[in-house]
């Protein structure tokens, strides 16, 4: 399955982990898309980058948007490593898990700051540039 993940490339966790699922995608089943790129809306008119940036997409072959820890078990699952994620889309787990990832999401810089001492990392920016013309 081909997949598209849409990402903040600003964000140094949001990019390490970019960094480590790149790696794991030996059969180039994911086009990774940072939506920090200038020129992301004139090349995705019809996404809305408040809501992509608000939490992390995939975009299905078919055109679905899948969103959140659904969509980071739907991108490690196409590498085959769903398994590190299937257990937080368990029942009752999955509900903690799903408001863990918003409190993430909306904190996404201050907590890499805390974990990291960056809240925002330029180079990854460079780094995503030459993924995606990479990945064309």
């Amino acid at each position: 399955m081909k997949i598209k993940i849409f990402y903040d490339g600003l964000c140094p966790l949001c990019a390490a982990e970019m960094k480590k699922l790149k790696a794991y995608d030996t059969e180039q089943c994911i086009q990774f898309v940072d939506i920090q790129m200038t020129d992301f809306s004139q090349q995705y008119p019809a996404l809305n980058w408040d809501a992509l940036n608000a939490r992390i997409h995939v975009q299905k072959e078919n055109g679905e948007l899948v969103t959140g820890l659904d969509a980071t078990y739907l991108a490690w699952e196409s590498v085959g490593k769903g398994w590190l994620y299937s257990w937080l889309r368990w029942p009752v787990i999955r509900w903690l898990a799903d408001g863990f990832y918003a409190f993430f999401a909306r904190n996404r810089y201050t907590i890499s700051y805390l974990l990291t001492g960056q809240k925002r990392c330029a180079t990854c920016v460079v780094q995503s540039e030459k993924d995606k013309s990479s990945n064309v």
